[in-house]
């Protein structure tokens, strides 16, 4: 399938990207600058020895993309999805954005609308979004000579939606785990904030979450 990742030039997007296409699945890097989406798609094609990388515009890739994942900076929301809003219309939207702030009173704040991914949600009125993917870290995506050892947390109000999300998880090696409605989402993006705290306190990389009783 046509995974298109907007800001796909990013640690996490490329990270998705190289687990995906060595997974058998075609890949649309996005960005705002089409020449480096260009260059980093080269350089996945060379990593992965995987054909089916490319690199375009945010808009582009969009509109190329039967599935879009949005790896932006939860900044560049409100100023990137509109124009992209069309090409999204009736897709399935991953958000794995989360609003972090390393450096300030507060390492994770959620926005006003609860979470980035109903942030996402509101920009998007036609697309299907489901939150996921956020405490999955970008290292382990890029370390591919080794499963990733966690569950992927995903929610959304569309089952459908989920259940193709869900399916992305499983070719990746993952155990996709349905936590219920977008409303949850800034329970999930706030788990990274975690992730991220325990990752440098006891000097890891590659802190995960795994539920047990399943």
């Amino acid at each position: 399938m046509n995974i298109a990742i907007l800001g796909g030039t990013g640690k996490e997007g490329a990270g998705l990207a190289r687990r995906w296409a060595l997974a058998g699945h075609s890949i649309i890097i996005g960005s705002r600058d089409r020449e480096r989406a260009k260059a980093k798609a080269a350089e996945l094609r060379e990593i992965t020895r995987k054909m089916p990388i490319m690199g375009e515009s945010n808009m582009e890739a969009a509109k190329l993309g039967a599935v879009v994942v949005l790896a932006l900076p939860a900044s560049g929301l409100a100023t990137t999805l509109p124009e992209v809003s069309d090409a999204c219309r009736d897709k399935v939207v991953i958000s794995t954005v989360v609003a972090l702030a390393f450096g300030g009173p507060r390492l994770y704040t959620p926005p006003p609308a609860g979470s980035s991914a109903e942030e996402a949600q509101g920009l998007l009125p036609g697309a299907k979004v489901v939150a996921a993917f956020h405490h999955i870290a970008a290292h382990e995506l890029a370390e591919t000579d080794h499963p990733i050892e966690c569950d992927l947390l995903l929610c959304g109000d569309d089952q459908a939606a989920k259940d193709t999300v869900a399916e992305f998880g499983r070719s990746m090696g993952l155990r996709p785990i349905d936590v219920g409605p977008l409303s949850n989402a800034g329970l999930l993006e706030g788990i990274t904030a975690v992730l991220a705290t325990i990752n440098r306190r006891y000097k890891l990389k590659n802190s995960g979450i795994k539920i047990t009783g399943l």
